[in-house]
């Protein structure tokens, strides 16, 4: 706990120790960043420990379909090895031949909803692709979690959302990154979807403090949560930088754990 608040780390990335180097590199070359952490589990704990964050909510991206059961099941495995202190999205793939028998397994395996990343594994977020993911993911009421926003490319920024959101009218999306990574001047027509959460991983350190909360209030405390980016950015850091918006004890506890405990079910 921080302060008497209990945190949640809704957005942790973590990866096999005998890939990790090579995973954060790539995260941080595809970004022009540098990861503070190294992005195996122990590490994530330990982090955690020091930072006084009691849950992460872990996951991967696969890049080609045939990585998606490997991926579900080393997360699922890291789950089962952490004494309940993390919980688990699996991830899916557009091209997947097979895409109910992919959401099939990652309930099997006890994961609580799905990791997308449109930039990384190169899809529009509206391509007809990726409407039978949604069309799954609304009727298992598995939650998404999604990155968003990029001034680089077209796959992820709010306007292929929110066609996406207003049709899956019963599909929870949580919109990374504020809703929209580097493209926040955007999201203005996100707030009104009342199915979609946000949360705040990678974005105090792109903004000052007053331009962060404004953007929380365009969605309202009830709707985001706390997130890190791991193994991107120091955790107390990403901690101190939400409570030092000033927010109310009742908005700081919704949004460093209560809300992720209603979206992922914890």
């Amino acid at each position: 706990m921080v302060h008497g608040y209990r945190v949640v780390d809704a957005h942790c990335h973590i990866y096999p120790e005998r890939i990790a180097a090579a995973a954060v590199h790539g995260t941080d070359e595809f970004y022009g960043l540098h990861s503070v952490y190294n992005g195996t589990t122990d590490d994530l704990l330990a982090r955690a420990d020091a930072a006084g964050v009691d849950h992460c909510i872990v996951q991967s991206v696969a890049t080609t379909p045939t990585q998606v059961k490997r991926i579900n099941e080393f997360i699922a495995a890291e789950i089962a090895q952490s004494g309940g202190r993390l919980t688990g999205l699996g991830t899916l793939h557009p091209n997947s031949r097979d895409m109910r028998g992919d959401v099939e397994h990652l309930i099997e395996l006890g994961l609580h909803g799905v990791k997308l990343h449109p930039d990384i594994q190169q899809f529009k977020i509206d391509d007809y692709r990726c409407l039978k993911i949604y069309e799954l993911c609304e009727r298992y009421r598995l939650p998404i979690l999604l990155h968003t926003g990029d001034s680089r490319y077209d796959y992820s920024n709010p306007n292929r959302l929110l066609p996406v959101m207003q049709i899956y009218t019963d599909l929870t999306v949580v919109g990374a990154h504020l809703g929209g990574w580097s493209v926040w001047d955007r999201i203005d027509r996100l707030a009104e979807l009342p199915n979609l959460y946000v949360d705040t991983c990678s974005c105090s350190a792109f903004m000052d403090a007053q331009k962060m909360r404004e953007l929380i209030l365009t969605y309202g405390t009830d709707r985001v949560l706390f997130g890190t980016d791991y193994p991107m950015w120091p955790m107390q850091d990403e901690i101190d930088n939400l409570l030092c918006l000033g927010f109310s004890e009742e908005d700081n506890r919704k949004m460093l754990s209560e809300n992720a405990a209603k979206v992922f079910q914890l």
